[in-house]
């Protein structure tokens, strides 16, 4: 329903003023003010999501207020911070009660989730478009950065990959799955799950992190380009990294190798971690996964020698030519 009489600050007033537990200050003032404790960091990340680009137009409003801010927190997740508190500017064609609601549901559910206060943003007319500018903190020194990773660490992977991608290419029409697999993958879709929880346990265990939103190719790309090393990956240790194609169903649907093996390496929309950790701390990954209770897999090595090497099981070359991970403006 259409509220022709609701104006800007009526919108933010209706669906979401809230008071502010963390921050010192919340919506309704010029700037927001946070109070990091003492030792403490910042950390600060913004991301946009249009649609069309980012999402379909089709897609439930209250998935896809959890999704706007659970990519924001994931970047969190990769530099181990803690939630703070976030802005939201929002771009809306109108002012739809019907989209508000459940879309101000989701978002602000995952907020409290996660103790992460709404605290300003801005609100206009125009094509449907979520920005989210997230802050956390983390204390002085222990943040995850990507240029940590040294030659020997091993490399690891949490959760799952490719659910995502197999999920848009059944919306695309270029894949046919059973509807269990399909609605597994589109859950992963449309509401990832923020290892924030990874993030803050690996303070201190892993040597460097980044989240996986683009493809696991090109976000350890960035690590190894970051920490100036390379890396090998054995994708015999990727193939059972696709949650929704696991058991009997895998066979029935006809998934070859091949585009697992593309969906997991690039497919990208994850928002899981890829991180490395010497070998000295295997235990302590384990110890970290298991208090966060998120699962991890270790897929390889860094290297002296910079670049990225895939191989099979057998340790034979596996060629990656046709993989790219997605690159807004390529």
């Amino acid at each position: 329903m259409l509220d022709a009489d609701m104006g800007e600050f009526d919108l933010i007033e209706r669906y979401f003023t809230r008071p502010a537990a963390r921050a010192a200050l919340g919506v309704g003032d010029d700037c927001a003010l946070l109070e990091p404790g003492p030792g403490m960091q910042l950390a600060v990340s913004s991301d946009m999501l249009v649609e069309g680009r980012h999402f379909l137009s089709t897609v439930d409003p209250c998935k896809l207020g959890h999704k706007a801010l659970a990519v924001n927190l994931s970047d969190l997740a990769a530099c181990g911070a803690a939630p703070l508190a976030f802005t939201l500017a929002l771009a809306l064609p109108r002012a739809d009660d019907a989209w508000l609601a459940p879309f101000a549901r989701g978002l602000l559910a995952l907020a409290d989730q996660h103790g992460c206060d709404l605290i300003g943003g801005d609100t206009t007319q125009g094509p449907l478009n979520i920005c989210i500018t997230v802050f956390g903190e983390v204390p002085r020194g222990q943040a995850l950065l990507r240029s940590g990773a040294q030659a020997g660490d091993d490399v690891y992977v949490s959760g799952t990959l490719g659910d995502a991608r197999l999920a848009l290419e059944v919306f695309r029409g270029t894949l046919d799955v059973p509807a269990e697999v399909f609605r597994q993958a589109r859950a992963r879709l449309e509401q990832p799950t923020p290892r924030v929880a990874l993030g803050l346990a690996l303070r201190g265990v892993a040597s460097s992190a980044i989240d996986v939103s683009d493809g696991l190719l090109g976000d350890l790309g960035h690590i190894l380009k970051a920490s100036g090393v390379g890396a090998v990956i054995d994708t015999s240790m990727t193939t059972n990294l696709i949650a929704a194609y696991q058991g009997p169903t895998k066979a029935k649907a006809g998934f070859d190798s091949d585009k697992q093996l593309d969906y997991v390496l690039a497919g990208g929309d994850d928002y899981e971690l890829v991180f490395t950790a010497q070998v000295a701390r295997r235990q302590a990954v384990q110890a970290a996964a298991a208090h966060a209770q998120t699962p991890v897999t270790r897929i390889g090595s860094i290297e002296a020698q910079p670049g990225l090497r895939l191989v099979d099981a057998q340790g034979a070359p596996v060629s990656v030519q046709h993989l790219r991970s997605f690159d807004h403006f390529a």
